[in-house]
Protein backbone atom coordinates (compact mmCIF):
# COMPACT_ATOMS: atom_id res chain seq x y z
CA UNK A 1 0.00 0.00 0.00
CA UNK A 2 1.22 3.46 -0.90
CA UNK A 3 1.28 6.36 1.08
CA UNK A 4 -2.20 8.07 2.03
CA UNK A 5 -2.53 12.02 2.47
CA UNK A 6 -5.40 14.10 3.25
CA UNK A 7 -6.16 17.86 3.74
CA UNK A 8 -7.21 18.35 7.40
CA UNK A 9 -8.26 21.58 9.38
CA UNK A 10 -6.80 21.65 12.69
CA UNK A 11 -8.08 24.23 15.08
CA UNK A 12 -7.51 25.38 18.75
CA UNK A 13 -10.05 23.48 20.88
CA UNK A 14 -9.63 26.01 23.68
CA UNK A 15 -10.24 28.56 20.90
CA UNK A 16 -13.72 26.71 20.17
CA UNK A 17 -14.75 26.72 23.63
CA UNK A 18 -14.11 30.40 23.84
CA UNK A 19 -16.21 31.13 20.84
CA UNK A 20 -19.10 28.55 22.38
CA UNK A 21 -19.17 30.60 25.85
CA UNK A 22 -19.33 33.56 23.73
CA UNK A 23 -15.56 35.28 25.06
CA UNK A 24 -14.76 35.56 21.02
CA UNK A 25 -15.96 35.47 17.95
CA UNK A 26 -15.88 32.67 15.18
CA UNK A 27 -13.21 34.25 12.95
CA UNK A 28 -10.78 34.61 16.20
CA UNK A 29 -10.05 31.01 16.28
CA UNK A 30 -6.67 29.94 15.84
CA UNK A 31 -7.27 27.16 12.92
CA UNK A 32 -4.94 25.55 9.69
CA UNK A 33 -5.40 23.35 7.26
CA UNK A 34 -2.88 21.25 6.21
CA UNK A 35 -2.08 18.18 3.88
CA UNK A 36 -1.55 14.90 6.28
CA UNK A 37 0.01 11.81 5.73
CA UNK A 38 -2.28 9.13 7.03
CA UNK A 39 -0.89 6.88 8.93
CA UNK A 40 -2.63 4.07 11.14
CA UNK A 41 0.79 2.75 12.98
CA UNK A 42 0.63 6.28 14.31
CA UNK A 43 -1.40 6.33 17.62
CA UNK A 44 -1.92 10.08 17.64
CA UNK A 45 -2.02 13.38 15.64
CA UNK A 46 1.63 14.73 14.86
CA UNK A 47 2.57 18.18 13.97
CA UNK A 48 5.54 20.15 13.94
CA UNK A 49 6.69 22.87 16.41
CA UNK A 50 5.91 25.96 13.82
CA UNK A 51 2.06 24.19 13.47
CA UNK A 52 1.66 24.70 17.68
CA UNK A 53 2.77 27.97 17.46
CA UNK A 54 0.42 29.33 14.38
CA UNK A 55 -2.60 27.22 16.56
CA UNK A 56 -1.42 28.54 19.96
CA UNK A 57 -1.22 25.45 21.24
CA UNK A 58 -0.34 25.20 24.89
CA UNK A 59 2.13 22.13 26.00
CA UNK A 60 0.10 19.80 28.62
CA UNK A 61 3.03 17.21 29.06
CA UNK A 62 6.28 15.84 27.80
CA UNK A 63 6.67 12.09 26.71
CA UNK A 64 9.04 9.68 24.99
CA UNK A 65 8.32 9.28 21.44
CA UNK A 66 9.65 6.60 18.89
CA UNK A 67 9.01 7.49 15.49
CA UNK A 68 8.90 4.98 12.76
CA UNK A 69 10.73 5.04 9.47
CA UNK A 70 8.12 5.99 7.35
CA UNK A 71 8.30 9.29 8.86
CA UNK A 72 11.57 10.49 9.94
CA UNK A 73 14.04 7.46 8.34
CA UNK A 74 14.60 5.65 11.30
CA UNK A 75 13.80 4.27 14.58
CA UNK A 76 14.70 7.35 16.97
CA UNK A 77 12.92 7.89 20.01
CA UNK A 78 12.82 11.35 21.39
CA UNK A 79 10.91 13.21 24.10
CA UNK A 80 7.61 15.04 22.13
CA UNK A 81 5.72 17.18 23.62
CA UNK A 82 1.76 16.74 23.96
CA UNK A 83 -0.48 19.61 23.31
CA UNK A 84 -3.78 20.34 24.58
CA UNK A 85 -6.27 19.04 22.79
CA UNK A 86 -6.63 20.41 19.11
CA UNK A 87 -9.97 20.07 17.18
CA UNK A 88 -9.74 17.87 13.96
CA UNK A 89 -11.58 18.15 10.97
CA UNK A 90 -12.08 15.82 8.02
CA UNK A 91 -14.96 17.00 5.20
CA UNK A 92 -18.28 17.10 7.61
CA UNK A 93 -16.70 14.74 10.33
CA UNK A 94 -14.49 16.09 13.57
CA UNK A 95 -13.02 14.67 16.84
CA UNK A 96 -10.76 16.26 19.90
CA UNK A 97 -7.19 14.97 20.61
CA UNK A 98 -4.26 15.62 21.86
CA UNK A 99 -1.20 16.36 19.24
CA UNK A 100 2.40 15.33 19.63
CA UNK A 101 5.04 18.18 18.68
CA UNK A 102 7.85 17.01 16.67
CA UNK A 103 10.85 18.87 15.26
CA UNK A 104 10.90 21.85 12.82
CA UNK A 105 11.27 19.26 9.67
CA UNK A 106 8.23 16.79 10.52
CA UNK A 107 5.08 16.64 8.67
CA UNK A 108 1.72 16.37 9.91
CA UNK A 109 0.35 12.74 10.09
CA UNK A 110 -3.17 11.62 10.87
CA UNK A 111 -3.06 8.35 13.57
CA UNK A 112 -5.16 5.75 14.91
CA UNK A 113 -6.91 7.85 17.78
CA UNK A 114 -8.22 10.57 15.45
CA UNK A 115 -9.22 8.18 12.86
CA UNK A 116 -11.02 6.42 15.38
CA UNK A 117 -12.64 9.48 16.44
CA UNK A 118 -13.94 10.10 12.95
CA UNK A 119 -15.14 7.04 11.94
CA UNK A 120 -12.66 6.61 9.05
CA UNK A 121 -10.59 4.07 7.85
CA UNK A 122 -7.97 3.68 4.81
CA UNK A 123 -9.68 2.37 1.93
CA UNK A 124 -6.30 -0.04 0.12
CA UNK A 125 -7.67 -0.27 -3.13
CA UNK A 126 -8.76 3.57 -4.05
CA UNK A 127 -5.72 5.10 -1.59
CA UNK A 128 -8.17 7.57 0.31
CA UNK A 129 -10.26 7.85 3.50
CA UNK A 130 -13.26 6.53 3.97
CA UNK A 131 -16.38 5.71 6.40
CA UNK A 132 -16.02 2.78 8.44
CA UNK A 133 -19.55 2.38 8.20
CA UNK A 134 -20.27 4.51 5.15
CA UNK A 135 -21.31 8.32 4.83
CA UNK A 136 -22.14 8.89 8.44
CA UNK A 137 -19.95 8.78 10.98
CA UNK A 138 -21.42 5.77 13.58
CA UNK A 139 -20.10 6.19 17.41
CA UNK A 140 -20.10 2.46 19.15
CA UNK A 141 -20.96 2.51 22.41
CA UNK A 142 -19.85 -0.49 24.90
Amino acid sequence: MGQVYEEITLKNMGDVSAVNRGYITEPKIRETTVRALVDTGAITLVINETMRKQLGLEIQEQNEATANQRFDGNDTKAVCSLTEPVEVHWKDRSTVCQALVTSEKGGVLLGAIPLEGMDLMVNPVEQKLVGVHGDKAVYLVM
